[in-house]
């Protein structure tokens, strides 16, 4: 990243201000505005977050709010209620109270002599989230948000449950956070009152988990904060980022299809950072394009158009979606730069994305039209597939990403495609649909992806989980009647891959995906019938953008990081042993930032 420290406009910061709350609660925020908004005032950008000012996430806020500031913008960075330093408790995710608290910070910074009274709001996970949830509100002065790696749907597409499976990350996730509430505040900051703080949040906070695994189907406690419930709701321009490598890049896709606003979705091959800090590479000049984006809907003169998001020239604005096309890559977990190009695509969904079916055979994925007749096909998966499957989402630390397949693929039903007699590109969510039956009233079923080199190298490219006790809705799961046929849509996630010439499409199927989701209570078995399924791909034409310019970044720049001393170096692991005695076997993940 290039830092720059010349910038349009000269930066004050104030390092620590109380905003007072309607109940008399005070949040901890930190301001970074031009001098020149004194007699010039400007619009102000809030991120509001659970993750401590001060210190842990203090070098990236350096990074790029005093960026922004210095391109004319007041930008605030506030501690969620009971977090870092500020007053109260935290208790939950995406409280109603913290919402309201976030509506007034608004109304509080718009209401600032140096603001305009125009605000955006931004912000990466869970910043990204509540950017979502408070634009949904409407506050008067919103004008636009930039939500990064965040979902419009909190039960389906979360950290929590994917495809009705509970995801391990619902409890190692529990346990981050459960490590945050338990931080004390700052003494420098809150002064004696640190302590009585401190054991406030340690009785207080609560067992998130114990909440979050007593809502295993999606109920209205899932469905307050996810915004799919009521897109319409949403009247402010939205710039969705996200990377394939990350957790969050199926709601890039759901949010321009369904917000009637303008919106933006960039999707790049990051794992769950911002892009100008992107890893693997190439990370973008992301500031530059966050600037643009306020420029175009907080200043005079601009934002004023309204209505659904336009078909757009490229030499003048954005197109609808900007994705990193993904060359193939052999099997690794330790990506620095992933292979690919930029490409645009004007509308989404594109009118231009051709829904094909490919047919399954007996252990083969048939081309389109052909029809192949195979027996039932069975399987039953040992515990051990998914110890290969790297994290649901990936922070590049470089073992977290999936490793070869193939030892996946032995405990699993595969079908191969023949040798591609030419490219092919893949741009959208993979629909694999299944008739199927189980021999146990609860069951689930993982399906992979994979792009099979000559050598037989596997490469996962996307996957999807689902848990077939919800095959009549999230809303109310039924056991299942052993023996009984279903037919199921697993929607993989979406993915922008091209697979060369020679090399073949594997579909894998399991029954179990541990560690990535919790497994079904009972060995199980499925039976599929080959001949009823089907691979459903959304095909990019090859060669569509041949005529048309590249999208094109500028490269990452950010304000110079405030700076850190390491007192102790980082480590990071991912161990899989098996103890051939007593048949045990182990997975050890190390994953300490120092």
């Amino acid at each position: 990243m290039r830092t720059v420290t010349s910038l349009p406009y000269e930066v004050t910061e104030e390092e620590h201000l109380w905003i007072q709350m309607s109940d008399g609660t005070r949040l901890a925020a930190r301001l970074w505005r031009p001098v020149a908004s004194e007699v010039d005032p400007v619009p102000a950008v809030l991120e509001m977050i659970p993750y401590r000012k001060r210190d842990l996430t203090a070098q990236r806020d350096s990074i790029h709010h005093p960026y922004m500031a210095g391109h004319g913008y007041a930008c605030l960075r506030v501690d969620l209620r009971g977090s870092g330093d500020s007053e109260g408790v935290l208790t939950d995710e995406y409280l109603e109270q913290e919402l309201c608290d976030a509506e007034e910070v608004l109304a509080w910074l718009a209401d600032q002599p140096w603001c305009t009274g125009r605000t955006g709001m931004m912000g990466i996970s869970w910043g990204g989230f509540n950017a979502l949830q408070v634009a949904a509100r409407r506050p008067p002065s919103l004008g636009a948000i930039v939500t990064v790696a965040s979902t419009d749907d909190r039960y389906a597409d979360d950290v929590h449950y994917m495809g009705g499976c509970l995801l391990t990350d619902n409890l190692s996730w529990a346990s981050t956070m459960f490590a945050y509430t338990s931080s004390p505040p700052d003494p420098a900051i809150v002064g004696d009152r640190w302590k009585d703080m401190w054991v406030d949040r340690l009785e207080g906070s609560g067992l998130w988990l114990e909440e979050w695994l007593s809502h295993q189907r999606r109920d209205e406690y899932w469905q307050h904060g996810s915004v799919n419930e009521d897109m319409s709701a949403i009247q402010c321009p939205v710039f969705a980022v996200s990377g394939w490598a990350d957790g969050y890049s199926n709601s890039v896709f759901r949010l321009l299809r369904d917000l009637d606003v303008p919106t933006r979705g960039l999707i790049g091959p990051w794992s769950h950072k911002y892009p100008h800090l992107g890893q693997p590479g190439p990370a973008i000049g992301f500031l530059q394009e966050v600037v643009a984006w306020w420029d175009h809907w907080l200043k005079d003169g601009d934002g004023e158009e309204d209505g659904p998001a336009r078909e757009v020239d490229r030499t003048t604005d954005w197109p609808a979606l900007t994705i990193w096309m993904q060359d193939t890559v052999p099997p690794s977990t330790t990506y620095d730069e992933r292979p690919g190009r930029w490409v645009g695509e004007p509308r989404w969904p594109s009118p231009r994305i051709d829904l094909t079916r490919f047919p399954l055979g007996r252990n083969r994925i048939a081309a389109p039209g052909e029809r192949e007749l195979s027996p039932p096909l069975t399987v039953q998966s040992p515990l051990s597939v998914g110890q290969f499957a790297g994290k649901w989402c990936s922070y590049n630390a470089p073992p977290d990403m999936p490793y070869d397949q193939r030892e996946e693929d032995g405990g699993s039903m595969t079908f191969d495609s023949d040798p591609l007699v030419e490219r092919l590109e893949v741009l959208g969510s993979p629909v694999v649909e299944l008739d199927l039956a189980a021999d146990q009233p609860v069951a689930m079923v993982a399906v992979r992806l994979s792009d099979v080199a000559p050598s037989g190298q596997a490469t996962r490219v996307s996957y999807g989980v689902y848990n077939l006790n919800h095959h009549s809705g999230s809303n109310t799961p039924q056991e299942l009647e052993p023996g009984e046929w279903h037919r199921i849509a697993v929607r993989l996630n979406g993915m922008a891959q091209s697979f060369p010439a020679g090399h073949r499409l594997r579909l894998s199927i399991s029954t179990s995906y541990w560690p990535v989701v919790w497994p079904s209570p009972e060995p199980l078995r499925l039976t599929v019938r080959p001949e009823l399924s089907s691979l459903v791909l959304p095909v990019r034409p090859v060669g569509v953008d041949d005529d048309e310019p590249a999208p094109r970044f500028g490269e990452p720049e950010g304000a110079p990081p405030l700076k850190v001393t390491q007192v102790e170096p980082g480590d990071e692991d991912w161990r899989v042993s098996r103890n051939m005695v007593n048949l045990s076997g182990a997975l050890e993940v190390v994953k300490d930032l120092g």
